[in-house]
């Protein structure tokens, strides 16, 4: 995942200003020249690319601002700036425009140091595979309902279930990477054809293999960095999000976010932040999942690299930045349960104090005010919804109004198209001729009896036809033999029944009755 800045045409001497808002509290910035300063108090953020600048001033009470984004590192974040984000307790995530994390901070919280030589011993003590056993049953769970549930594909389900179940005889670290490896491989060969959508204008600037979800393994790389292709790309930087929270989390609960309990030792990766977002990936996918099969992508979105690497615009990854919370809230109990498990891995606990403070949920301290502890599930923030026509966006529908009509039309006609077929084949000639000579049938016994007198044709045009707008098309239909259509054109008056229906459409209509009452 890589994210290309947008630029535009605006000349030097016209300076283009916008305001920058909070958005499910998050903030991201991005362009050159990117400043987070401190003035009187304020935190004075502002981003863009030349002329095109965004500003925005935010006092210390009612700023809303959670977390601090800023993509790249063209630019300068003074010291009190990252002091008054810790004392308003929002994070500070930077990210290179390739998707990697280049740094998080959190607010200040005190550790102990006992926690952090447990977590340095846990591959001694067993708890490391005891936890990492724990985490990727989870991601395994996760993935089950995701094929389930969202995909369908009962079969890869019930595959990933038996890779569960397989968990409970792993020994060591390395069989458990094995059985996640291969539950992987089966989950993601299930998305392999999913079919990526795109406004049909855009559809001739959309390159084909961005058309299906493909594979997660990049051509360039062999693994899923540098992806090619628009839904991988998004994927890759939503994990980029939730490594960050990852790290955030491990922070404040105290432990090392570089020593892990699964991934191996690697230089420049945090370990246990990639360990504890195992759980919380499925949820990930089942939110991309849900989008590219709702929602069409727009081709202005992405850019392609000349080695075919897919880049994320810069609009399209302010609105996926403001997810990260999301993921933040769904990795905090993950992150609370870890610590708690090395904790107790300890051999000595001293003070007596068996439990952890739930600093991210705040789950204990409900619990000891007598209130039932309800985990915040808040689903992210949807998608825009995007036109399929032209790619505007839209507040309801799959269409804006011009697109709806032109897409209406162009079905209507080949709907006509498939009907005139439809109306040439032996059958619907068959069923055409049986109703014709049932309705001559008709004809011909009511021509032979006697003719009422009535109702007459002054009768049936004056006061039966007017009439008929108070009965229902379906009614007309069944009460006549005839189709729904013809019905209607009876009720319109745009066609005029034979004589031998007057009487029965003169009961509908209620004009026998008011002739008998009127005759008595």
């Amino acid at each position: 995942m890589n994210i290309e800045l947008q630029t535009d045409d605006l000349t030097q001497d016209k300076l283009s200003t916008e305001a920058i808002v909070p958005r499910q509290g998050v903030i991201t910035l991005f362009g050159y020249g990117i400043q987070a300063r401190v003035d009187r108090g304020h935190l004075l953020l502002e981003d863009g690319i030349g002329a095109a600048r965004r500003h925005v001033r935010l006092g210390r009470v009612g700023h809303g601002l959670k977390r601090l984004v800023v993509i790249g590192s063209d630019g300068m974040v003074s010291l009190a700036a990252l002091r008054w984000l810790a004392d308003q307790k929002a994070a500070f995530v930077m990210l290179e425009r390739d998707g990697t994390v280049l740094t998080t901070t959190g607010p200040i919280r005190p550790s102990d140091a006992r926690l952090r030589r447990a977590q340095s011993l846990a591959i001694q003590s067993g708890s490391a595979l005891r936890i990492a056993s724990k985490l990727i049953d989870k991601k395994l769970l996760g993935q089950e309902h995701v094929a389930r549930h969202q995909l369908l594909d009962v079969k890869t389900a019930d595959m990933i279930s038996g890779y569960r179940t397989q968990l409970g005889q792993a020994e060591t670290s390395e069989r458990i990477r094995i059985i996640e490896s291969r539950a992987a491989g089966a989950y993601w060969s299930m998305w392999r054809d999913l079919p990526i959508n795109f406004p049909r204008k855009d559809n001739p600037r959309v390159p084909e293999h961005w058309r299906t979800f493909g594979t997660r393994v990049s051509p360039i790389t062999g693994s899923p960095r540098l992806a090619v292709n628009p839904p991988n790309a998004i994927l890759n930087y939503l994990y980029a999000l939730l490594e960050s929270e990852s790290r955030l989390a491990a922070a404040t609960l105290g432990l090392d976010p570089g020593i892990g309990v699964l991934h191996v030792d690697t230089p420049a990766r945090d370990s246990l932040a990639c360990d504890l977002m195992e759980v919380v990936r499925p949820k990930v996918d089942g939110f991309l999942l849900d989008w590219i099969t709702r929602e069409t992508l727009k081709r202005e979105w992405f850019f392609e690299q000349p080695d075919g690497n897919c880049r994320l615009m810069s609009p399209l990854a302010v609105r996926l930045s403001e997810t990260a919370q999301t993921w933040g809230r769904a990795v905090a109990p993950i992150a609370e349960w870890v610590a708690q498990s090395l904790w107790t891995s300890a051999r000595k606990n001293v003070g007596g104090g068996h439990l952890l403070p739930t600093r991210l949920t705040q789950r204990r301290k409900s619990e000891g005010q007598g209130m039932q502890y309800v985990h915040d599930t808040k689903a992210p923030p949807p998608p825009d919804k995007i036109c399929q026509g032209c790619g505007a966006t839209t507040r309801i529908g799959r269409n804006c109004t011009k697109c709806g009509r032109e897409i209406s039309r162009e079905k209507l006609i080949e709907l006509a198209k498939v009907g005139r077929v439809a109306a040439q084949s032996a059958e619907a000639r068959r069923k055409h001729s049986e109703t014709q000579r049932r309705h001559e049938a008709a004809k011909r016994a009511w021509n032979s009896s006697p003719r009422p007198a009535w109702p007459d044709e002054n009768i049936y045009v004056e006061k039966v036809q007017p009439a008929l707008a108070m009965v229902t098309i379906s009614t007309l239909a069944e009460s006549l033999g005839v189709s729904e259509s013809y019905a209607a054109d009876i009720r319109a008056g745009r066609h005029r029944p034979h004589p031998r229906h007057w009487h029965v459409l003169a009961q509908l209509a209620g004009i026998l009755r008011e002739r008998q009452t009127s005759s008595g």
